[in-house]
């Protein structure tokens, strides 16, 4: 087996861990998104510990996984463009980078709970309002890291659809599912909660599956690899 092939295959199982660790991350830490300003927000938090340090352990394997897609695309990617590689590479390793960050701040607002608990559970303390600047910090660093993601998707697909290391169908698809995936972050981030946001976020998701098993099967394409490397002798 060459080394494009298992590169192939690594990036097709990180897409996939990503993915599900996202999926799994997210619906563990679903409590986490109650109203930070609610009476019973740290109680709930505190509820619910376990379930949402699982849920950060998915959150920081998603990260790991992201970092590693650019950090193992770089090599093939550079050889198209090494602009793109770069940019790709770079903005997946910010994604992981702030995914962890939004873990720090739910771990974080997890001991402050514990505290709350301790107090007696006040009614109205710095309790609360510490608790809304953790998770106003964590809230901005999850979404800023999807966003970083589609900077370096709309990298990532470019650069394979103008390199045809992939079939153009499914780098269009990818293509296409950016900007549905961006409009889904940004009406998160300005706090517009629309039963469209899964559809939106539904393309680029499909995709990436379709992608990571064409790579695991198939790989990238011979004649373009080989065509590549005759360029560069």
């Amino acid at each position: 087996m060459n080394s494009n092939r298992k590169t192939a295959i690594i990036v097709g199982v990180l897409f996939i861990a990503a993915t599900a660790a996202g999926v799994f991350g997210g619906m563990l830490t679903r409590a986490f998104g109650e109203p930070s300003n609610a009476p019973d927000y740290l109680s709930n938090i505190f509820a619910n510990e376990n379930q949402l340090i699982i849920g950060s352990l998915f959150i920081i394997i998603m990260g790991f996984a992201a970092a590693g897609i650019g950090i193992t695309m770089y090599p093939v990617l550079k050889k198209q463009s090494e602009a793109l590689a770069f940019g790709f590479a770079a903005f997946r390793i910010i994604e992981g980078v702030l995914f962890s960050v939004s873990v720090v701040g739910i771990l974080s607002i997890l001991t402050l709970s514990q505290e709350f608990i301790k107090a007696g559970v006040p009614a109205a303390s710095h309790f609360q309002t510490l608790g809304i600047i953790l998770k106003d910090g964590q809230y901005w660093a999850y979404h800023v890291g999807t966003i970083s993601f589609c900077f370096a998707a709309a990298m990532f697909y470019y650069s394979l659809y103008q390199s045809k290391l992939i079939p153009r169908w499914l780098s269009g698809w990818g293509l296409i599912g950016v900007p549905l995936w961006l409009a889904a972050c940004l009406l998160a981030v300005f706090g517009s909660s629309s039963g469209i946001q899964p559809l939106l976020y539904l393309p680029i998701g499909v995709n990436e599956m379709v992608l990571a098993i064409w790579l695991i099967v198939k790989g990238f394409k011979p004649s373009t690899i080989a065509s590549v490397s005759a360029k560069q002798v």
